[in-house]
């Protein structure tokens, strides 16, 4: 399946729901017990049970061992995983899904990040003691282009801001979360719907904004 929007920090039925509905391509389930928008693998399980086979159900993990990451992914029929932390490389060796790792940008400055095959990458922006969700842009331009054509960008994407994503920066995927959101964890309808539908409007015009494959 290809991903080109995933709706990250999903909580309850009725967002996942919505998203869906408005054209989201996968949808995050944040695992990491210190996040605002923590949920539990049971309440994934019954999520996973209402949506349909065509979007992408993904688990965003910070720091856990690997056959954990393993038992959690099976039990709620997770199609990715996500590495939000410090994993190290050996661990990635031992999770049973496609990978997405995560690389937190300070505004500043980039390290050089070398396009593996075996994972995808998705930038986000750096907050100290923060892994994710910040809703803070960073400088985007910092990320040579024949990375960030490949790989997901997240960090305060938003409607004011997405047609300088499309015109001028051509991620393969795109991240949200809080800028949909009425609160953390819970989704804003109008919110999501306007996003998504300038989206749309935005597709028509950048066709090069193809999204990543991945073997579900």
């Amino acid at each position: 399946m290809i991903l080109k929007v995933k709706v990250c920090g999903i909580t309850n039925i009725e967002d996942a729901l919505l998203v869906e509905s408005c054209g989201a391509s996968g949808v995050g389930f944040i695992f990491y017990q210190e996040s605002k928008r923590f949920v539990t693998p049971e309440k994934v399980k019954e999520i996973d049970e209402k949506l349909s086979d065509h979007i992408l159900r993904i688990g965003v993990f910070v720091n856990t061992n690997a056959d954990i990451i393993n038992e959690i992914s099976d039990f709620c029929n997770l199609n990715i995983v996500q590495l939000h932390g410090d994993e190290p490389d050996s661990c990635l060796k031992e999770i049973n899904l496609p990978i997405i790792r995560a690389y937190r940008v300070e505004s500043s400055s980039f390290k050089s990040v070398v396009i593996n095959t075996s994972f995808v990458s998705l930038f986000d922006s750096f907050s100290d003691g923060q892994f994710g969700g910040t809703g803070k842009q960073f400088r985007w331009d910092i990320i040579p282009e024949v990375i960030i054509n490949k790989s997901i960008l997240s960090g305060g994407l938003n409607i004011d801001n997405l047609e300088q994503l499309f015109r001028d920066i051509r991620p393969a995927a795109i991240d949200i979360s809080s800028s949909v959101e009425k609160t953390p964890g819970k989704k804003d309808e109008k919110k999501v719907k306007e996003f998504f539908n300038k989206y749309q409007i935005l597709r028509n015009n950048y066709a090069d904004f193809d999204g990543i494959k991945f073997d579900k």
